[in-house]
């Protein structure tokens, strides 16, 4: 566990190797400018970042015998998208549970801006600023596409008994959120369905809903759950250009995915998680030549890259978009 002894000489060996390092990945103009440039971070568990948002601490969690999720120290960095990957049942669901108040842990604690939110609701995560979606969508079908989102809205007056009588006191919130709740759902494409029930969406505009509802609380970070998993391909470069716009407005990602393709494209930072451990962790293209992540989780192809261009040939994009705007 790093002491901060240890932390300013991590980053003062990081300075000097990025003045002589050759091999080090390019990092763009755009993500050195908002402060994510991890290059010369060394791929090492538990390594300190530059400027972390969470850290975790001693994270445990115990079922009967079997340890589900054994963290020693994990950091987050702040304004990075960070992509949590491992084999079906590494614990990283659970990890994600813990951390947002949804499971207890046995023992840990972790910080989120620098407050201890260990063992707190997970409203009162939520409240202080980190929320998450779920890999099995939580819409509720039978309110409308914009009461999905009006509910996420904070700070309404008109919750409260006394003051819901008085219409006064609640009208002007109200309509506020309206028109947020509307400016986000156009940003997502689902504000000609803002008066359709949320059982009618499909998968892939659950899932987007999803994430307008998330950003309804104004959230310093953002948890996703396989947020491609059970996508329509039309959707899925949709969702990775939403999720970097995120990230391109100072907001940080954290997302579990088991599409290495995605993790590969849009990622600043990966860790990966196997038997609840933290195994390996660092650049994509680092991780993903780890020796013993490929033998364990990756395979053969790991290395295969879909370039920078796009996931899916653009005419082929643009008629299953058509398809599924259709549904």
């Amino acid at each position: 566990m790093p002491d901060e002894k240890t932390v300013n000489e991590n980053d003062a060996g990081a300075a000097a190797q990025g003045a002589t390092d050759q091999d080090a990945p390019a990092v763009s103009e755009t993500a050195k400018r908002a402060g994510r440039d991890l290059s010369h971070v060394a791929p090492e568990v538990g390594v300190a970042k530059p400027d972390a948002i969470l850290t975790a601490r001693g994270v445990q969690r115990r079922f009967g015998g079997m340890t589900a999720v054994d963290v020693d120290y994990l950091e987050v960095e702040r304004g990075a998208i960070t992509a949590l990957i491992g084999p079906n049942g590494a614990g990283k669901t659970t990890f994600f549970n813990l951390l947002t108040g949804f499971d207890k842990p046995n023992q840990g604690m972790w910080t989120f801006q620098g407050e201890p939110i260990a063992h707190k609701s997970a409203a009162r995560v939520a409240r202080a600023g980190m929320v998450r979606t779920f890999q099995l969508t939580k819409a509720l079908s039978r309110l409308t596409v914009l009461e999905n989102v009006l509910l996420a809205a904070t700070r309404n007056p008109g919750e409260r008994m006394f003051a819901s009588m008085f219409q006064p006191l609640w009208a002007g919130t109200e309509a506020r959120n309206k028109e947020k709740a509307l400016e986000i759902l156009e940003r997502f494409k689902l504000d000609k369905m803002r008066d359709e029930y949320a059982g009618s969406l499909s998968g892939g505009q659950r899932k987007l809903l999803e994430m307008a509802r998330a950003l309804m609380t104004d959230p310093a970070m953002i948890m996703l759950d396989e947020p491609m998993a059970g996508v329509n391909p039309a959707l899925v470069q949709s969702l990775l250009g939403h999720i970097q716009d995120l990230r391109d407005e100072g907001m940080s990602v954290l997302f579990v995915e088991h599409d290495m393709h995605a993790v590969r494209h849009i990622s600043d930072w990966v860790v990966v998680m196997a038997e609840g451990r933290i195994v390996a962790e660092g650049p994509p293209g680092s991780v993903m030549q780890n020796q013993a992540v490929v033998d364990a989780y990756l395979g053969a192809h790991h290395d295969t890259d879909l370039g920078d261009d796009a996931l899916l040939d653009p005419e082929v994009l643009a008629r299953l978009e058509a398809e599924e705007e259709k549904r």
